[in-house]
């Protein structure tokens, strides 16, 4: 069994109940139609987390609480989670970001955008 199987079977024995592969290749596909650069298809993710993931939420980083207060693209075109705690702020990548549970609405596709980043399809 590969690693990302393994990944997936122990999500889902926790009760995580996460979107398959197939859909994961689906919402990639829907993502990045049309574009051909990997910069064009990191901004089909971008546009595609604006639309639908919510926010605000709040996860956990380091032993924290933080909240995730919106997204953003940084100038070398990282899709990134800018996070406060107080009035510190950080933006982090979100293929780093910690993800709480349950998931806000929209999750799937940070699943969907690492999977992609990955290498998955």
């Amino acid at each position: 069994m590969t690693g990302s199987k393994k990944t997936t079977t122990a999500k889902r024995q926790m009760g995580y109940q996460g979107p398959s592969d197939a859909k994961l290749d689906e919402m990639i596909e829907e993502a990045i139609v049309d574009a051909y650069r990997e910069s064009e298809q990191t901004v089909g993710f971008y546009t595609m987390l604006d639309d639908n993931l919510a926010v605000p939420f709040r996860t956990g980083m380091l032993g924290v609480e933080v909240k995730v207060e919106r997204i953003d693209m940084a100038d070398d075109e990282q899709i990134v989670a800018v996070c406060s705690r107080g009035k510190a702020r950080q933006r982090v990548p979100i293929l780093d970001l910690p993800l709480p549970s349950p998931q806000p609405e929209g999750a799937d596709w940070i699943e969907a955008f690492r999977r992609w980043a990955r290498g998955g399809r």
